[in-house]
Parts: C-alpha cells; sequence; structure tokens
C-alpha cells in the first residue's frame, strides 16, 4: 500500500494540486497530512481520498473542524492519529509540540511516526521508529516544496519535490 504524507500546505491551493496530481499519477488513495492545513479551501480539495489530518499550531480557522468532519469523517483532525496500516502502527502529529513527538518517537511502540512543522523533509530510524517529514507544500521558507510517498509493502519513502 502506498500512502501520500503531506504537510504545512498553509492554504496553498496550486501546491496542493500539484501534489495531488503527483498522487493520483501514482494510484495513491490514503494521504497523511501532518499539519498546518490552515483552511477550509484545503480540505475541500483533499476530498477525492481518504485523509487523516494532524492539527497543527496554526490551524485556527474556526470553521476548519467543521469542514474536516463534513469532507471526510468524523474523526480525521485530531491533535495525534494513532493507525494501524498495513499492519504497521502509526503515529502522526504536527510536531510543535516536541516533547510528544519526541515520546512518541521514543517510546518504540510505532513503525512510524509522521511529523511537519520544520518544512524539513526527514527519513531517519530512531531505534526500530521511522521518522519522516514530508517537507512542506505551502509557507515562507525557503525550503523546496515536497510531498513523500511510502510504499509500505517495500519500505521506499520517495520525496517529490515540487
Amino acid at each position: 500500500m502506498k500512502i501520500g504524507i503531506i504537510s504545512d500546505t498553509h492554504d496553498n491551493l496550486r501546491n496542493l494540486e500539484a501534489a495531488l496530481e503527483v498522487l493520483q499519477a501514482e494510484g495513491v488513495t490514503r494521504i497523511l497530512h501532518c499539519g498546518d492545513v490552515c483552511g477550509p479551501g484545503i480540505i475541500k480539495m483533499l476530498s477525492g481520498f481518504e485523509v487523516w489530518v494532524a492539527q497543527g499550531n496554526m490551524d485556527r480557522h474556526p470553521v476548519l473542524a467543521q469542514a474536516v468532519e463534513e469532507t471526510l469523517g468524523r474523526g480525521r483532525l485530531a491533535r495525534l492519529h494513532e493507525l494501524t496500516l498495513d499492519g504497521y502502527p502509526v503515529a502522526m502529529v504536527h510536531g510543535d509540540n516536541e516533547e510528544l513527538l519526541r515520546s512518541l518517537i521514543t517510546s518504540g511502540q510505532y513503525a512510524y511516526v509522521l511529523c511537519g512543522h520544520t518544512h524539513r523533509r526527514r527519513d531517519q530510524r530512531v531505534g526500530r521508529t521511522r521518522v519522516i517529514n514530508p517537507g512542506a507544500l505551502g509557507g515562507v521558507r525557503w525550503q523546496q516544496r515536497s510531498l513523500c510517498i511510502l510504499d509500505l509493502t517495500t519500505g521506499e519513502a520517495r520525496f517529490v519535490k515540487l
């Protein structure tokens, strides 16, 4: 199973559209968004996918939670998601709470911990846990915009730069 990992869209509809085209071409139907969506317009664009969203520090729009529930379903927006994908335990947070992120990574409970926030791509093993940050699709920081496609069958994590 391939999953798309995105983060920090910061309302950049153009970059999200480009990312979704890449994911569709790869046959990805499941997306994990590591937070900082910002507004409900991003959520509407994700409607054709099975999506979970980690609430980020910039996700303060007054109707964001309602848009997620109406478009993606109940329970799809949370500070922390704990999922099992293809038999692998996965934790997903935005990453702005460094203490929580560190505890998830060092707990040994997860095969994958997915995060965003820093806008920097990361693929690192810490003990038995693999930590992946897809980089950012939006924002004003200098890093090149990117996403990650994780193939849970092969373990390959491929970063796609936009």
